[in-house]
């Protein structure tokens, strides 16, 4: 299982070299996609975006320890909205992520607070394992096997995860899991409750506009990334 996660940890380092030439974006804060999985009321005033690997222990902790208070106090009150971006640190969340998309939008969120919360269960077994334990919990939540196989082999939805990393990674400077943008705000790591409201209360920085951003070249740039980190991983395990 090692050996697969330092091929895919790799391939997303070569495919960022490779287009490292590009003016650094790391300054810019995310602003709302189309696509984008939104918990709570789109339109509420603050928006925090997080950015969190589903194998990411840290990340775990954030979801049981702060995010329920974030939910009663902020999100469900509507005074908040957050949105899930996927930034897998390793193929086990890859793959965890991919099966996340293929729920409805009713069930997404509540897929991926059952991965966080079993998340020893899954995620440090050998690949088949993984596979295996991801199933059996996409089961609970109404996937059959058969659904199950066809998402896990779905690269668009692959591609969506990749993707996801990879703008995080050379446009908004992410490095580590969790990491979040609040009102604009970048804020890094597992941060408790009481400090983290702080940065919904102050309003820093400038908050993302309730709308999906237009296409730009730079779109063209991350799907050349995405070519590469499919063409070298396939080329990887086809060696193994």
């Amino acid at each position: 299982m090692r050996f697969y996660r330092l091929i895919f940890a790799a391939a997303i380092a070569i495919a960022a070299l490779q287009f490292a030439v590009l003016p650094a974006r790391a300054a810019d804060a995310p602003t709302l996609q189309a696509d984008d999985h939104i918990l709570g009321n789109k339109n509420a005033p603050n928006t925090i975006f997080e950015y969190a690997s589903l194998t990411c222990p840290h990340c775990a902790a954030f979801a049981s320890d702060t995010l329920p208070k974030l939910q009663k106090d902020w999100i469900d009150t509507g005074k908040a909205k957050l949105v899930y971006r996927d930034f897998p640190l390793d193929q086990s969340a890859a793959v965890a992520s991919t099966i996340a998309r293929c729920f409805p939008a009713e069930r997404y969120f509540p897929f991926i607070e059952t991965l966080f919360q079993t998340q020893r269960e899954w995620a440090q077994g050998s690949e088949a394992a993984t596979k295996t334990a991801l199933a059996r919990i996409a089961k609970l939540g109404g996937m059959s096997q058969a659904q199950f196989d066809a998402c896990a082999a779905d690269q668009k939805n692959t591609d969506a995860v990749l993707n996801s990393r990879l703008v995080g990674q050379n446009q908004y400077g992410i490095d580590s899991t969790p990491t979040f943008f609040v009102n604009g705000t970048k804020v890094v790591g597992d941060v408790p409750y009481d400090e983290f409201v702080k940065y919904l209360e102050a309003k820093s920085g400038a908050a993302a506009p309730d709308r999906a951003g237009p296409a730009t070249a730079a779109n063209d740039f991350h799907r050349g990334v995405i070519a590469t980190v499919r063409s070298w991983l396939g080329s990887l395990m086809s060696r193994t």
